[in-house]
């Protein structure tokens, strides 16, 4: 049986914008646009990963973010479980530190991107948000 990875993805929204970062081309999903965040810890609840995630990936101080979808996807290598959250409250300007590229995009924009297939549940999401 595969192992589950629990991963906290941070899905970071301001005046209507969304934040993406896009991995790099070695990693599992390589070259594809995603949310940030990062797998969870042992003994880590997924608020705590998402927080401690998007301050080493982006930057980002996480001031107020709601849960909005957990999806469940297997990659046939890979099962994940993306616990998804809202995040539209934030201290500091979201930065790609791990050299990736990175880029703020509309919803409709969204829809164009290469992502990996596990996000497409949040895109359906979010489109229910309006």
């Amino acid at each position: 049986m595969k192992k589950v990875v629990e991963v906290a993805v941070g899905v970071i929204k301001r005046d209507g914008l969304y934040f993406m970062t896009k991995r790099a081309d070695h990693v599992h999903q390589g070259g594809k646009w995603e949310f940030p965040g990062g797998k969870v810890e042992k003994n880590e609840l997924p608020e705590e990963a998402l927080k401690r995630e998007l301050k080493e990936e982006v930057n980002l101080d996480v001031v107020a973010n709601s849960s909005l979808i957990t999806i469940n996807h297997d990659y046939g290598d890979k099962l994940v479980s993306l616990l998804v959250f809202l995040v539209e409250g934030f201290k500091n300007e979201p930065k790609a530190l791990e050299g990736q590229k990175e880029g703020w995009f509309t919803f409709d924009e969204l829809l164009t991107l290469d992502l990996p297939a596990a996000n497409k549940g949040i895109l359906d999401a979010l489109a229910k948000l309006g």
